[in-house]
């Protein structure tokens, strides 16, 4: 029986996340792609709390597509530097580092968080 995509992307994302936890000087980053949206929290694993989250279609003229990756990547960096966090881990959870992951994470680097 072949491997379902999402299924080896979940394995994947087990992989990387027995390396990369967020604590409070450093949250993690992680990243979730679904086929109308992708969305961003920056999370406090030690403590296991949300800090900041973003969604790409929450933020007005934005698309499904690589500038409204961007644009949320740019967001939450802006909603993180309010909290007074400027350094994260990034976890792309299995997802490649590419299209819109990637504009994700640029746009987070362009609104100033450090990973």
């Amino acid at each position: 029986m072949k491997n379902s995509r999402n299924k080896l992307r979940l394995h994947r994302k087990r992989r990387v996340r027995a390396k990369v936890s967020g604590t409070p000087e450093r949250p993690r980053l992680a990243v979730f792609r679904s086929l109308k949206n992708i969305s961003a929290q920056v999370i406090d694993d030690t403590k296991g709390v949300t800090l900041a989250t973003v969604q790409a279609k929450e933020i007005k003229a934005s698309k499904n597509d690589i500038a409204g990756a961007k644009a949320a990547g740019e967001a939450l960096a802006k909603k993180c530097l309010e909290k007074k966090i400027s350094e994260v881990v990034f976890d792309r959870s299995g997802y490649k580092y590419h299209g819109k992951v990637k504009a994700l994470a640029e746009g987070a680097r362009e609104g100033g968080l450090k990973f």
